[in-house]
């Protein structure tokens, strides 16, 4: 199991806004838009990325964080052993991702998913 890539996730309801001040005045590209969320990306080694969202998908809460596997199954096995909880699934969502949510030891929400 391998973490790929982690991204901050920050609710609101000016998506729009984000979109002008992240992609217009910092020069972030667009890298995707579900309508309820998007992820701004930029360049360079790390691919620094951000998303904005006006919920979690799927009815959930807006996660602090979201934290790409390369083996959901597995990291699943793994956080219920540490004795950890899901919030939220295992689940596989209409837009190609398999996920669930969880409190970290710190109570912050984290949103573990793979793409399909």
């Amino acid at each position: 199991m391998a973490v790929k890539r982690i991204v901050a996730n920050i609710a609101t309801d000016k998506l729009d806004a984000a979109k002008a001040f992240y992609g217009n005045v910092l020069g972030m590209t667009l890298a995707m838009d579900h309508g309820w969320i998007i992820t701004l990306t930029g360049e360079g080694t790390a691919a620094p990325q951000i998303s904005f969202a006006t919920e979690g998908g799927s009815g959930t809460p807006v996660p602090d964080l979201s934290i790409e596997v390369d083996d959901i199954d597995e990291t699943y096995r793994r956080i219920l052993a540490a004795g950890f909880t899901a919030d939220y699934g295992p689940v596989t969502e209409p837009w190609g991702v398999r996920r669930f949510f969880l409190r970290d030891p710190l109570g912050r929400l984290v949103n573990i998913l793979a793409h399909l």
